[in-house]
């Protein structure tokens, strides 16, 4: 076969999108011909017009017209209005049914060359404007540096690193202090990890990290982590904000200028901070975007200060104040820790420098600000992570190894080398601190002193303008995040009373009620005024999201969720779940009760969504893990050894219900669903009578709808239906392809046919029919019978809208009623495996049922009353009450079968079978002589049953088999008719598949 010519492909024509590169095979020519295009006038692979399901669309593909398209972008965006109706993918009846020539709706053929190249259409900012109208300004959109990792640095650079993180190393040792880092910062990589798989994993749009998560696992998870998240972000920017007061703070207090005192000083300074960084962000991203970058380049010129003031030699006033410049002696003491105050543990520490790691969400955060999310997010989040993590561990060895923990301050304490009475490290340098260091009164060195930084610094000034830098923007990174991501949440109303806060103003959409509901939080607790109380309030909040984030991605990934394939191609499954698990153990290592807190909120959240069951559907992990569990249980039964205890589940079998449609027979639906309920399987079946061509199409449009109405009548039960000549072959198809393993019905129901003398022959040979196939396979069969009939759907309005039968009004029936004190009756005429006394108990179990009195009826003699009482098995040993025993009488039904009777007049077999060639049903005189004595039993049960049952609430019968080919089907319904009529309760008759579903013994 010879390949097709490929041409040389223009850089435009070829792309890369995560796993896959797509290249065009084929371009088009100006004015939408190719090379291998035909002469005009060319039909749609054919010589004429085709009539579609919208309107024809010839497209060029590969040197010829036809209906058929190449793969397209726009085709696989999970939206609705991508692109009109006659420029998507033609359904496959356009491609395989003979179509009829319709030239009405003949279009003429168009070229598009970004279809042919399998490219995606331009979007609707990329379209031309109105006439008269000013187009729709661009939102600005952010690359991988400027979007993501500058966002991100700047997020983790915050007050910690500069007030913090010198007094940690203090407290913890280098050694213990780079542990600290390491496992943050491996906790935040993992989680980095787990946000990259996710934003490859579809189309990102703005909402952030609740977005990412919602859409990829779906509402559950990714509501409590969304709500918990911004929250998280909410209390993060006054924890930024009340760093930069604190430093404001000590700045006043260095010159005596404080506006009130210490406390209340960071209060005002903070609210009056926050309400300027709301200005700003109400500004827009565009401002925001713009002062990131320079506090991005502030932090940077502070830390190259920082760096050259280490090894600048220090000044008197320097050493007065701890530093030495860079000493081994310096370096080895501080290598190890040393306890001081309330604080002084290792999880303590921890606890207070976690949040300085946790800013990697922030460029995840603005997700629908950025140009290509799947890119930026991963590239930029884990550089900033790698970058980040450097400077803390750079930092915290040099400032370790340049100050010693405590100095006074004081340019007299300035001693000669091996004085006497001088202890400490400082001796050996010239200086003696022994004394505020015994009275632990020192004002500086790294153990007292949070702004060693600036000391140590070439220019104090600049660490000042660095401090400023890391907290406002970190502050401000914070402030644009939670009102995101709070959002995108509040618009997906998966919670209630928080659907105004979704509301956006501007190009892009800002929330600026989200931005008030931020800042009014921020304030609250930028009043407590007290970083080292605030942080660990922080730590837990993300330690929780990100376990759920990582927890999320390992679920998703161990259940094969459908809409979990992310192209990222470093996360590991089991990399999240070591994430998910440390960040578990170390909540509760800092503070167990605020993680019983915080798990508590997630769990209340994460229970509301699966309660509520919000009308979303994004793909949840949910559903998957519930499919694997139902797969796997279902394979697993394969392997479970039949009992009796265990016919099905220890109680009753699935069942086929033969309602038709479930709405036509609601009695029926209710009836099976009430000792189905929980216990075993049931599955609502209808048989669509005509050809598939014509049928097909109404199964489909009505298949969704009957399932709501099945869910929106609380019947946990699935629908099915088929395609059939006639009933009793969809019967036949139903009986044997219903069910899944050992999760098979073994039992029919059904309704009676009360219009059996009226039907055609025809239909009355294939309803006995269709009983004698459910024994031929092994099935239970139960018939029901009402006074008032089951099929109500003459008395239904017909809907024109066949989707529309989960709204329509629910029909009551006598099984959602309660039925008070009466008496179920069940005449257990035939031992049939206990299925007759099985359903009736199930049914008294109910709670609509459970006042009512069980009475058994059993065939016999008066001197084996005692007998047979003792022999009745007693289900799910259960005791019933005694057994009446029965006397019969008798009354003819020769009026009833008259009407089928062949009168042959006791002729021989084979003439009697030519007189009934045509016409099985019809009962010959020696038939009726035969079956003489089963006809008057049914005559006399019917007295009985008239005598002793009249005002029961249910009937139990089991039901009499007709021996197939001896039993004419209209005898065998005159038996039915006989046995069950004038009877005003609902009549049941069963007849099990002579197998034990009963037993009297434990083992």
């Amino acid at each position: 076969m010879a390949e097709l010519p490929v041409p040389e492909l223009p850089a435009a024509l070829s792309r890369c999108s995560g796993r896959f590169t797509i290249s065009t095979l084929l371009g088009m020519e100006e004015g939408g011909r190719g090379p291998y295009a035909p002469a005009e006038g060319a039909g749609c692979d054919s010589a004429h017009p085709t009539h579609l399901s919208g309107s024809t669309l010839c497209t060029r593909t590969f040197g010829y017209n036809t209906v058929d398209v190449v793969p397209a972008y726009e085709h696989y965006a999970n939206s609705k209005g991508v692109g009109d109706a006659g420029r998507g993918r033609p359904s496959l009846a356009d491609l395989h049914s003979i179509l009829k020539p319709d030239p009405g709706h003949l279009r003429t053929p168009v070229s598009d060359p970004q279809r042919s190249n399998g490219l995606p259409e331009a979007g609707p900012e990329e379209a031309p404007g109105e006439p008269g109208r000013a187009p729709t300004p661009e939102p600005v959109r952010f690359g991988w540096v400027k979007g993501v990792m500058i966002r991100c640095m700047l997020n983790i650079w915050g007050v910690i690193l500069y007030l913090r993180l010198p007094w940690i190393t203090a407290q913890a040792g280098i050694a213990l202090t780079w542990l600290i880092i390491l496992m943050s910062v491996t906790v935040t990589t993992i989680t980095g990890l787990s946000i990259s798989a996710i934003s490859t994993n579809g189309k990102v749009k703005s909402g952030g990290t609740y977005f990412l998560i919602s859409r990829s696992l779906g509402p559950e998870l990714g509501g409590s982590i969304g709500l918990i998240f911004a929250f998280a972000n909410a209390v993060a920017v006054a924890m930024h904000t009340v760093g930069f007061a604190e430093t404001v703070r000590d700045l006043l207090q260095e010159h005596n200028s404080l506006i009130v005192d210490p406390t209340n000083d960071i209060r005002i300074i903070g609210v009056v901070t926050v309400t300027v960084l709301l200005g700003i962000s109400l500004a827009g991203m565009e401002w925001e975007a713009k002062a990131q970058i320079l506090f991005f380049l502030v932090i940077l010129v502070s830390f190259i200060n920082y760096l050259v003031g280490t090894v600048i030699p220090a000044t008197a006033e320097k050493q007065a104040k701890g530093f030495f410049s860079y000493r081994a002696e310096i370096f080895a003491q501080n290598f190890v820790p040393s306890w001081r105050g309330p604080e002084g543990s290792f999880f303590g520490l921890f606890s207070i420098f976690f949040p300085s790691a946790t800013g990697i969400l922030a460029g995840a955060n603005i997700s629908g600000d950025l140009k290509d999310p799947a890119v930026a997010i991963p590239k930029g989040t884990l550089m900033a992570i790698f970058w980040t993590t450097m400077s803390y561990l750079v930092l915290s060895a040099t400032i370790g190894a340049c100050v010693v923990r405590d100095a006074s301050g004081s340019l007299n304490d300035s001693v000669a080398v091996g004085s006497p009475g001088c202890e400490g490290l400082a001796c050996d340098f010239g200086w003696n601190f022994t004394a505020c260091a015994q009275r632990q009164s020192c004002r500086y060195g790294l153990s007292n002193y949070y702004q060693s930084m600036s000391m140590v610094s070439g220019f104090g000034p600049l660490i000042t303008a660095g401090i400023f830098g890391a907290t406002l923007s970190s502050a401000l990174a914070c402030l644009v995040s939670a009102p995101k991501v709070f959002q995108c949440l509040c618009r997906d109303q998966l919670y209630p009373l928080i659907g105004f806060f979704g509301k956006g103003y501007g190009r892009n959409n800002e929330p600026i009620r989200g931005y008030m509901l931020t800042y009014i939080i921020a304030v609250g607790f930028i009043l407590i005024a007290e970083l080292n109380a605030i942080a660990p309030i922080i730590s837990n909040f993300f330690l929780c999201s990100y376990a759920l984030i990582n927890f999320s991605c390992f679920h998703a990934s161990i259940t094969n969720s459908p809409g979990w394939r992310p192209s990222f191609r470093y996360y590991s499954k089991w990399a999240a779940l070591f994430g998910a698990a440390v960040s578990v153990v170390i909540m509760f290592l800092l503070t167990w009760w605020a993680a019983l807190i915080a798990f508590g909120i997630v769990i209340f959240l994460l229970g509301y969504v699966l309660y509520k069951k919000p009308d979303v559907n994004w793909g949840s992990s949910m559903q998957a893990s519930s499919y694997n569990m139902a797969l796997n249980y279902s394979v697993g039964l394969s392997e479970v050894d039949e009992h009796i205890k265990n016919y099905r589940q220890g109680r009753l079998g699935a069942c086929l219900v033969l309602t038709g449609p479930p709405n036509f027979r609601p009695a029926l639906v209710d009836f099976v669903g009430t000792f189905t309920k929980n216990l075993s399987l049931m599955l609502c079946g209808n048989v669509l009578i005509g050809p598939r061509k014509q049928k097909m199409p109404e199964s489909r449009l009505t298949a969704d709808g009957h399932t709501k109405w099945l869910m929106k009548r609380k019947i946990k039960a699935f629908y099915t239906d088929v395609v059939a000549e006639d009933l009793r072959s969809g019967v036949q198809m139903l009986i044997q392809a219903a069910g899944l393993g050992k999760m098979r019905p073994n039992m029919l129901v059904l309704g009676y046919k009360r219009n059996w003398r009226m039907v055609s022959p025809q239909s009355l040979e294939d309803y006995v029919g269709i009983l004698h196939d459910a024994f031929d396979f092994k099935y239970g069969v139960c018939l029901m019978r009402m006074k008032e009939g089951l099929n109500v759907s003459r008395v239904m309005q017909a809907h024109a809208d066949p989707t529309a039968l989960a709204g329509e009004q629910q029909a009551s029936t006598i099984f959602q009623s309660e039925q008070g004190k009466k008496t179920i009756d069940i005449y257990w005429l035939f031992d049939d495996g206990g299925l007759t006394l099985l359903i009736p108990y199930l049914l008294g179990r109910k709670k609509r049922w459970g006042k009512c009195k069980i009475r058994v009826f059993v065939g016999g003699q008066i001197n084996r009353m005692d007998e047979e009482r003792k022999a009745t098995p007693k289900p799910a040993r259960t005791p019933f009450p005694g057994t009446v025993c029965l006397s019969c009488s008798i009354r003819r039904f020769d009026d009833l079968i008259a009407p089928f009777r062949l009168n042959d007049g006791f002729k021989d077999e084979a003439t009697v079978n030519e007189m009934r060639q045509g016409c099985p049903w019809k009962i010959s005189d020696e038939e009726v002589n035969k079956n003489r004595a089963k006809s008057l039993r049914q005559v006399r049960l019917n007295e009985i049953l008239l005598d002793y049952s009249r005002d029961a609430a249910l009937i139990a019968i089991t039901l009499p088999i007709g021996r197939k080919g001896r039993c004419p089907s209209s005898l065998y319904m005159a038996w039915l008719e006989t046995l069950s009529q004038d009877l005003r309760p609902p009549v049941i008759l069963t007849r099990g598949n002579q197998e034990n579903v009963l037993t009297f013994y434990c083992q």
